[in-house]
């Protein structure tokens, strides 16, 4: 056991060294590693990923290039606190200007252009989803009409988890915190919110890949649809109870505590929906997910060093996004206290998150794949990597890199889809489901840690404080929820479910 944190540590110690001494022999070790994987077969395939392992060689950025991450992470967790009005008033600035700087770098020093591309376009399909969904939802009215209680929050959380895996833990978080927020409103809380962001917004959507983006990236390069609710189920199934248990006992007691009203007025236990016209173009969103040409081939697409990206999916959705607003029943809107702010938000700070990773994405991917990271590989250290990495980098590429460096470690390749399959499947290559399994559960799981681990987290955060709830700064949210509640069951999860399956 000690061996193995020992190991853990020096993985993430190793991703805040300077790795330019290690950088330079990265590019032999990645054309030895395709080469080994070249058939007559699959010439055509291997052609196309030889751009993409050109992209890798780039000379590696230094150390210090994440220092604007970091400060943009401070920012994010600081600002609201001590410098509130400066904040708000400039976030935009800051993130995009934040952003830039990191983008010219790349560009200009190291005359690495692929890396900005390729997180432009990451960016663009995460923000047409989340703008889509957000608008889409926001024209549906949820009234539920009953006295709020411990039984009802918990029976709302549930079905919150289920349907996360329908229309995604965005299009989930969406639809239910406004109606959820409103049911307490005679006494709501911040562990309300928060754990409805650990429930529906994060480990909710463990099943399906339309549940959460990294799921969805695997299934784009070959995983199975129907494996993650075949090997995630229990561990969702898991964490959902113990997490409901959890809730439960805290709202009960609040319940407890809440002095009662010299005159109540009885409630009438009621259920009605404004703006069903709205679920058709969540459906649309969900449909457009699949419209990709790494699925289906005819799909049109922009190829770029071997990987395609769809732009009609983009504008199906930001289309949706439009119109689903346009004609939304006013009514709905009204009851929602429907605004841009929330969105506006995410887009702007997720600008920054996604311009100034990039240089920790590299990094993380250059040791991952190196000789000395895939010796450390097992599904153990790939579950604490992805995990600890996946709360503050966004979750979609770290699954992408630790699969990667997973895949890598068995002599397979994530570019081939033929591999990814038989990595999927089990039998060929030794411990490739439990890998899988590792990283998957981990890279959804602890996208709950932060605000920023996954992007309804910090939608939800916003529409909270715009109802008027003080939600917890970004530390605070760590110290006194993801800390306590989350890392034992993290901690119990992978005991249970990995260290003695």
């Amino acid at each position: 056991m000690k061996v193995l944190f020992l190991k853990i540590s020096f993985l993430l110690v190793c991703l805040f060294l300077n790795f330019d001494s290690f950088a330079q022999t990265q590019d032999h070790d990645l054309k030895e590693q395709h080469a080994a994987h070249e058939t007559i077969d699959s010439q055509k395939d291997n052609d196309e990923d030889h751009g993409s392992h050109e992209a890798e060689a780039q000379v590696a950025p230094p150390s210090w290039a994440i220092i604007p991450f970091v400060l943009l992470l401070l920012m994010i967790a600081t600002g609201p606190l001590f410098y509130e009005h400066f904040w708000h008033k400039n976030y935009p600035k800051i993130a995009v200007g934040l952003a830039i700087l990191v983008i010219v770098f790349y560009i200009f020093i190291l005359e690495n252009i692929n890396f900005p591309i390729h997180s432009a376009f990451e960016y663009i399909q995460f923000i047409s989803l989340l703008a889509s969904l957000y608008i889409a939802s926001g024209g549906i009215l949820i009234n539920i009409e009953r006295k709020a209680s411990a039984g009802t929050n918990v029976i709302i959380l549930a079905i919150g988890a289920v349907i996360a895996n329908l229309i995604g833990t965005t299009g989930a978080s969406m639809l239910l915190i406004r109606p959820f927020m409103r049911l307490n409103q005679e006494r709501i809380k911040p562990y309300h919110v928060i754990f409805f962001i650990f429930i529906i917004s994060n480990i909710g959507g463990s099943l399906t890949p339309i549940g959460d983006p990294p799921l969805f990236l695997g299934f784009l390069k070959g995983v199975p649809f129907v494996w993650t609710i075949t090997h995630n189920f229990l561990p969702w199934l898991f964490a959902i109870i113990v997490l409901l248990l959890v809730f439960y006992l805290f709202d009960k007691h609040n319940t407890k505590k809440r002095p009662l009203a010299a005159e109540e007025e009885p409630i009438k236990n009621s259920f009605s929906i404004i703006g069903t016209r709205n679920f058709l173009w969540l459906l649309v969103i969900i449909i457009a997910v699949f419209i990709d040409p790494n699925i289906f081939p005819w799909v049109p697409g922009i190829k770029y060093h071997g990987q395609s990206f769809s732009f009609i999916r983009e504008l199906i959705m930001l289309s949706v996004a439009y119109f689903s607003y346009r004609f939304a029943s006013k009514k709905a809107l009204q009851g929602n206290e429907f605004t841009f702010e929330p969105i506006r938000e995410v887009t702007f700070i997720f600008i920054g998150i996604f311009g100034t990773m990039m240089p920790a994405l590299e990094l993380v991917s250059i040791f991952a794949k190196s000789e000395a990271g895939i010796a450390m590989i097992n599904e153990h250290s790939l579950y604490w990597g992805t995990g600890a990495l996946s709360g503050f980098l966004d979750n979609a590429p770290t699954y992408l890199n630790f699969l990667a460096a997973g895949m890598a470690s068995q002599g397979a390749s994530i570019n081939q889809l033929n591999d990814v399959r038989a990595f999927a499947a089990g039998g060929v290559y030794e411990n490739s489901v439990i890998f899988l399994k590792s990283i998957s559960i981990a890279a959804v799981f602890f996208g709950a840690m932060t605000y920023i681990g996954n992007g309804p987290n910090f939608m939800v955060k916003s529409i909270s404080e715009e109802r008027g709830l003080k939600m917890p700064s970004f530390f605070g949210y760590i110290i006194k929820y993801s800390i306590p509640f989350l890392l034992p069951l993290f901690l119990i999860t992978w005991l249970i479910f990995f260290l003695f399956q």
